[in-house]
């Protein structure tokens, strides 16, 4: 039984891409005038960089299974992991963290925004590329509608 897929809307597509980009900027901009040392800035930049590729990768195997497209049970549990892990490193480093309660809500929320949209971005690619893909077209980016 086949399950039509509908190609997201140029509107949908922008606003994904905007929320991503707005979020990751908002908190690489509140890095770079955060008053932390150098490492600091390091283990937050790394946990947005894993935090969203772990995202990615979650939203990739489980659309993959949704498909029918096999995925291990290890790829797709280390993919939990990975985001777990990030969540978990995150929360820890803003608790031990000695910043403002207002600067530690603007990291989670920022960090939030930037992985829910990723997901949202890459959910976007592969509806543009399945609904290509019936309509027998060739794919184009998902940022040009």
């Amino acid at each position: 039984m086949g399950h039509q897929v509908h190609r997201p809307s140029v509107a949908f597509i922008a606003a994904s891409w905007t929320a991503l980009l707005l979020g990751a900027a908002a908190y690489l901009v509140g890095l770079f005038n955060a008053q932390m040392q150098l490492n600091e800035k390091g283990y937050y930049l790394t946990l947005l960089l894993f935090g969203l590729f772990a995202a990615v990768s979650l939203q990739k195997s489980l659309r993959d299974r949704l498909e029918g497209i096999r995925v291990s049970g290890l790829y797709y549990s280390l993919a939990w992991f990975a985001l777990m892990a990030a969540l978990f490193l995150l929360v820890i480093g803003l608790w031990n963290a000695g910043m403002t309660l207002s600067e530690k809500g603007f990291y989670g929320m920022a960090f939030t925004l930037a992985l829910f949209s990723a997901v949202a971005v890459q959910k976007n690619t592969r509806d543009v590329m399945s609904a290509d893909a019936e309509q027998g077209t060739p794919s184009s980016p998902p940022y040009l509608g």
